[in-house]
């Protein structure tokens, strides 16, 4: 079935990415990489598990005409803006407080708010 299909081709990227985000959590030298490597790739994978939801909720109420799948989706919908809109602030909010509290970055990265403050 297609729709089978699509879940696990869903759940596989958003289960790399989410993979990809760890490796770089625990490989990169400083905060603003880590928290760089966490925010957008556990963004990513986050999105595409949901959609694998998505898709198996929607899949549900086609076949199966059970109404909860339409529940189940745009809660799922409603997951998804509120990631895509507080996992970018909530990172900025961290690196601005790293980068005022004096943590520096890796000496390989540049500063563009050192650079700023000159």
């Amino acid at each position: 079935m297609w729709a089978d299909y699509l879940i696990w081709t869903f759940l596989g990227i958003g289960l790399t990415f989410n993979g990809l985000g760890v490796i770089g959590l625990l490989r990169f030298p400083d905060v603003y990489t880590r928290l760089h490597a966490a925010t957008k790739a556990t963004t990513f994978g986050s999105i595409f598990t949901s959609l694998g939801v998505v898709t198996y909720a929607f899949a549900n109420l086609y076949l199966n005409g059970n109404s909860g799948g339409l529940t189940l989706a745009l809660h799922t919908i409603v997951a998804i803006a509120c990631l895509i809109l507080t996992n970018p602030v909530g990172a900025h909010a961290i690196a601005r407080a790293a980068h005022r509290s004096g943590t520096l970055p890796h000496p390989r990265v540049v500063d563009k708010l050192e650079e700023v403050k000159r």
